[in-house]
């Protein structure tokens, strides 16, 4: 079993994560017509509304309580409803995603019970409108488990209870926080080829795709619909990817009796498999021919890319699920997983991690831990350990601010893990040293003793030759 080795330092150098209210806040963005509602200081909001603009080179509608200094030792019940009016007014949404801050989760406010109050006192104002809170403090956990509390928080606070006719071929899909726009894509792709309609919640594919409307939208312009949450209880399965997503769909099962399947990962031969003949079985349909030929493909790749993986040494900092999802990946793949940061120890996912031990940190212990290895694999934050260190670096997860398209990148299933396979060879390819004499011949420098007495064997050899 995995070590997880717990966090020392008294303070962080070169932070990894990021916190639960982003990720939260980044859920609430996979939905249609919904205004994420951080509830605390104005500076908490501007901190990330600047990592997600940078990320995804987009306007992204996020808005905040603006608690002061008065509001801070009052409280903050006055400013919350105040805001809420405000974004209902000026923006008609059909969700505010309220995620709570450490300002307010230290205070101990009852934030639940202010929305409470706030919905029965302004419930004309309100119409049309979810108010959906998801307790998401910045001290404890990260933006993984700001994903899941918030989509933990839709289901509960928005979708029917009751166990209902199951609508035939329709299924439920939860996806992490890792995965891509282009990997949500291609994930509604691959289930609409069996004959299924999914329901992806959140669904950031189309309301973070980069598409530009003919007019100003306030709120968010695509991404799963109120409605469409409401009925979940209506889908005939429930499929989770990654561990984090375990409670959603517990929630979801708990509420609605929808049954579900976790997947860890769908990145590497063996996930995306198992997605596969999930598919089929859910659907009763054979494999497409299209998907077969995209397994071939893989598996070619597969071949061309292992020598250049074989042996390398890779150091790893991402969020449990992500750091599980590479790790395997590059192990699958004939490399050692040499390093390995996380941002928490929340996840028994990082009891899987394919290596000996897991050390929650930050930046500053990745380039402590990578000292001789051969690639680095995190977010744009680690160009700076990289630049020191001589070691190229992978981008993945969150932020990416130095390169264009980060959210176009496909990594999961065949083809994602196919161009996987191609830009880490290519990146070992375009990094490649030529060998120096003394690493060609390592006993070039040896110290020569006497001559060795030939053996009867080698004489006997030695003379066959000569004779002949």
């Amino acid at each position: 079993m995995t070590r997880i080795l717990s966090q020392t330092k008294s303070a962080s150098v070169n932070p990894l994560k990021s916190s639960q209210p982003l990720g939260a806040a980044l859920a609430f963005l996979g939905v249609e017509g919904a205004v994420p509602l951080l509830h605390g200081s104005q500076g908490c909001t501007s901190f990330a509304l600047v990592l997600l603009v940078r990320h995804f080179k987009e306007t992204i509608s996020l808005q905040t309580t603006a608690m002061d200094e008065v509001a801070t030792i009052l409280g903050g019940a006055d400013n919350l409803e105040e805001a809420i009016l405000n974004i209902k007014t000026r923006t008609k949404p059909k969700l505010i995603g309220v995620c709570t801050t450490a300002l307010v989760e230290t205070r101990g406010e009852d934030s639940a019970g202010d929305i409470s109050d706030i919905r029965l006192k302004r419930a004309e104002e309100l119409a049309g409108t979810e108010i959906v809170l998801a307790n998401t403090p910045d001290f404890s956990g990260a933006l993984e488990e700001g994903w899941a509390n918030a989509v933990t928080a839709m289901i509960e606070g928005i979708t029917r209870p009751g166990e209902r006719a199951r609508q035939s071929k329709k299924i439920a899909i939860l996806p992490g926080w890792n995965l891509t726009v282009a990997d949500i894509e291609h994930l509604r792709e691959m289930v609409e080829g069996f004959g299924l309609q999914p329901v992806i919640l959140p669904d950031v594919s189309s309301s973070l795709d980069g598409t530009v409307p003919d007019h100003w939208v306030t709120t968010t312009y695509g991404g799963t619909s109120v409605e469409d949450i409401r009925e979940l209880g209506a889908v005939e399965h429930c499929i989770a990817i990654g561990e984090h997503m375990r409670r959603p769909a517990e929630v979801l099962n708990k509420v609605t009796g929808v049954p579900y399947v976790l997947l860890e990962s769908l990145t590497g031969l063996k996930g995306a498999d198992q997605f596969v003949s999930l598919l089929s079985t859910i659907s009763g349909e054979p494999v497409p021919t299209a998907v077969c030929r995209r397994r071939a493909q893989l598996q070619d790749a597969l071949l061309d890319g292992h020598f250049h993986f074989g042996g390398k040494k890779i150091a790893i900092a991402a969020e449990p699920d992500q750091l599980y999802q590479f790790a395997t990946f590059f192990v699958d793949m004939g490399s050692q997983i040499a390093a390995a940061v996380t941002t928490t120890d929340m996840s028994k996912i990082l009891e899987k991690v394919p290596t000996e031990s897991v050390q929650v940190g930050d930046l500053g212990d990745l380039e402590a831990l990578a000292v001789g290895t051969d690639l680095l694999v995190t977010h744009s934050h680690g160009g700076q350990a990289s630049q020191r260190l001589g070691i190229p670096l992978m981008r993945v997860g969150f932020p990416v601010f130095d390169r264009l398209g980060s959210q176009h990148k496909l990594t999961i299933l065949y083809q994602g893990t196919r161009d996987l396979v191609f830009e880490v060879s290519n990146i070992f390819q375009a990094n490649r040293h030529a060998p120096t004499p003394q690493e060609l011949d390592p006993f070039r420098k040896r110290e020569t003793p006497g001559r060795p007495r030939s053996s009867p064997l080698t004489r006997h050899c030695r003379g066959s030759r000569s004779d002949a």
